[in-house]
């Protein structure tokens, strides 16, 4: 948040403040503190950046650009105070970045942010041969799924242009010791592979997975290396993924609301044990589910 932000929100809560003052002789009653924003904003790869959009009638439109493709951000706020969020790819470079803005007049206006550096530890993983070294038939059949998720990922559910989704705060889906952390560079059969994109939480096979934010079903699927997947969509790109599931008790369209329990826990795909693999994802940006939760 801004020095001005801070100024202009400050100024309003003084006046409240004023006029809440008690009569002589009363008690004054503390007033209750801010709440906290989610995500919690880490500028690193993996991480999280909340960028101010100032002051606006209508949410403004934000975007960052990823290879050839301009990505839609989401912006929650209101019309005092509009912030875009925007997930930072794990293969960012630290250094300068920006979002760019459309201004009520047509033009852009770029928003500048700092991505600082970070190092994630590295995990050496022994699995099936198979879901190392791939078949042809393998091979196809990943390639395949590849295009689809690709599609999946793409997913950007627009909000009424006056509103926003106020509140990203989300619960964790299953309880359960968190066995692996997202960034993790992982090493299956010593072969290197991509960082891990979600966090990992160990429960038994057949424990209920609920919804950590209102969302839609948007993807149900047995895939090659995730097992059973189900995809939630939450709105303007703020997508979440749950893996390995055991059972899938929703269909592509289903409305879930924070809490409802929509599958199982289990161990299919790669995987050494029952576990939720859980992913969050930002302008089709795997990012830390970490930032949307409390410690």
């Amino acid at each position: 948040m801004t020095p001005s932000t801070m100024n202009r929100r400050t100024a309003v809560l003084g006046a409240a403040s004023l006029l809440a003052l008690p009569a002589a002789g009363r008690e004054a009653k503390p007033l209750p503190p801010p709440p906290t924003l989610w995500p919690q904003a880490l500028q690193v790869p993996g991480g999280v950046a909340r960028l101010s959009l100032g002051p606006a009638a209508m949410r403004p439109v934000a975007h960052v650009r990823q290879g050839d493709v301009d990505v839609p951000l989401l912006v929650q706020g209101d019309a005092i105070e509009w912030t875009a969020v925007a997930g930072i790819p794990l293969a960012a470079v630290a250094g300068p970045a920006h979002i760019t803005v459309m201004t009520t007049t047509g033009a852009q206006r770029q928003v500048p942010y700092t991505v600082a550096a970070k190092r994630y530890q590295e995990q050496h993983l022994k699995v099936s041969p198979r879901t190392v070294d791939l078949s042809p038939e393998d091979q196809a059949r990943y390639e395949r799924e590849r295009d689809h998720q690709l599609q999946v990922m793409a997913t950007f559910t627009e909000q009424p242009a006056g509103a926003a989704l106020l509140s990203l705060r989300m619960q964790v889906p299953v309880a359960g010791r968190r066995s692996s952390s997202f960034g993790l560079r992982r090493v299956f059969n010593g072969q290197p592979r991509n960082p891990h994109s979600g966090m990992d939480i160990a429960a038994a096979t057949g424990t209920p997975i609920v919804a950590p934010l209102a969302g839609r079903v948007i993807d149900v699927g047995d895939y090659f290396f995730n097992g059973g997947t189900v995809w939630l969509d939450h709105g303007q790109g703020l997508l979440s993924m749950y893996c390995h599931l055991s059972s899938m008790d929703v269909r592509v369209g289903d409305v879930l609301q924070t809490g409802d329990a929509f599958c199982k826990v289990g161990a299919t795909g790669r995987v050494t044990g029952p576990h939720l693999h859980w992913g969050v994802m930002l302008n089709r940006t795997m990012v830390d589910p970490a930032l949307f939760v409390p410690a």
